[in-house]
């Protein structure tokens, strides 16, 4: 490291340290440090295995996409280790194969993430190739092509599942022309319109320093990570000015005044079902009374009320579940089942049967103790590997969630009351206006 940046480095390490809670197995510390770049860092050493996981997450999405080229966000963070300016694909894939690594790209609805894993001897190297699919991708047109035409299959092969149909029907009345509304791969015609112009703009608008946050968690000191962000990524700016991502103009989800229902007909021997409406935001005061109500409704698998009614003792379904997808913005109610068409609507009518008794008196001392272990308990599931907590952690900072959120989680579940579950209850379960989703045979459809 030069003796500038080694300073400015130092200089600017925040030294903020976060401990894990004593009811994990094994006490983290983490580090935060903010780059001159405006790259925010996050550092968790770990010596038990010689692996090194770092996880970087860049704000774009399908919130920064044209609706009419939907998927962008999605092909552009697929391409990143398609070829660089001075790799091809095929030598990407070798090097990071031949050193036992991984080096992966996902995209959800709020952001896209690029991670790698590689052996502590090799971390150089991994270094190398991680910057480089990162900052110096070159978007080949023959890859792109190649990706567009896998994308485009894989979603005209999906159009088999009815699951897949349903659940495409649901987010778009839920969430309208929201960008929650759309596939996170975009549609078959809006992949058709994306050139390698587009996706270089998107890239060199959104893919930025300022705009990321990596975790870098494993068997690494602070100096030699501080080494490698120097040679990596001390260089990296922004390449145009950026649309303000945190300030963009979203069109809202359309308010539910009635129920909306929705039933496509196919020759399926089981119904498959969709059920909800609008949810909260991620960074909602009430989603910790949220997740305890919703484990003691259909979150809680064997224990959930639906799951002991609808499958226990009215054996209708092999398996029903309900979720709450709490994304940045306004997330979603789900529950989803599949039942025999003949006693699909049943099926939706003990779902409605169950909302109106949670939402009429609160839910028993036992109920609300089972949640709380099962949510506390689980806990420190979510972070038993390396590659989990740098996913965690930069989740944790981009939902803003706090640096004390670990240690803060047991309090904020057991300070959740029985009043606390029947409030949210009421306020979003809702049994008079939702949308529903129904793929079966219509023929055989009782609803």
């Amino acid at each position: 490291m030069n003796k500038r940046m080694s300073a400015v480095v130092i200089a600017t390490f925040l030294f903020g340290v976060v401990f894990f809670g004593t009811s994990t197995a094994n006490a983290l510390e983490i580090k935060r440090e903010k780059l001159p770049s405006g790259l925010t860092v996050l550092y968790v050493e770990r010596h038990e295995l010689p692996i090194v996981m770092a996880t970087m997450l860049v704000k774009a999405s399908p919130l920064q996409e044209d609706p009419l080229k939907s998927g962008i966000a999605y092909i552009t963070a697929k391409m990143l280790n398609e070829g660089t300016t001075g790799r091809k694909a095929a030598d990407i894939s070798q090097e990071i194969e031949f050193i036992g690594g991984s080096l992966e790209t996902s995209t959800n609805n709020d952001f896209t993430t690029i991670s790698l894993s590689v052996l502590k001897k090799d971390v150089e190297k991994g270094f190398d190739l991680f910057s480089d699919v990162v900052l110096h991708p070159s978007f080949p047109a023959d890859e792109l092509a190649r990706k567009k035409e896998l994308v485009k299959g894989t979603l005209k092969q999906r159009e088999e599942d009815p699951s897949f149909v349903a659940g495409r029907r649901f987010i778009r009345e839920v969430f309208g022309e929201h960008p929650y509304g759309r596939l996170v791969e975009g549609s078959v015609e809006s992949i058709d319109v994306i050139e390698k112009a587009d996706i270089v703009n998107f890239y060199d608008t959104f893919y930025r320093p300022e705009n990321s946050i990596i975790a870098v968690v494993g068997d690494i000191s602070h100096d030699e990570l501080a080494g490698l962000l120097d040679r990596y990524f001390s260089f990296w700016k922004a390449k145009r000015e950026q649309k303000d991502a945190e300030n963009i103009r979203l069109q809202k989800p359309p308010e539910l005044k009635q129920s909306r229902i929705e039933v496509i007909d196919k020759d399926v021997a089981q119904a498959n079902i969709f059920f909800g409406g609008l949810g909260i935001s991620r960074d909602d005061p009430d989603y910790y009374s949220v997740s305890v109500m919703n484990y003691v409704f259909g979150g809680g698998g064997f224990a959930s009320r639906l799951m002991k009614v609808i499958r226990d003792e009215m054996g209708l379904t092999y398996s029903i579940n309900s979720f709450f997808s709490a994304n940045k913005y306004q997330g979603r109610f789900e529950v989803e089942v599949q039942t025999k068409n003949e006693s699909a609507g049943r099926v939706i009518d003990e779902m409605l049967k169950q909302i109106r008794l949670i939402k009429a008196e609160p839910i028993t001392d036992q109920e609300l103790q089972d949640a709380k272990d099962y949510l506390i308990g689980s806990f420190p599931r979510r972070l038993e590997t390396s590659r989990m907590i740098a996913d965690f952690l930069v989740t944790v900072q981009y939902y803003n969630l706090g640096d004390d959120y670990i240690d803060r989680y047991r309090d904020y579940i057991n300070k959740v009351t029985k009043e606390d579950v029947l409030r949210v209850a009421r306020k979003y379960l809702n049994n008079d206006n939702y949308i529903l989703v129904v793929v079966g045979n219509k023929n055989k459809l009782n609803l």
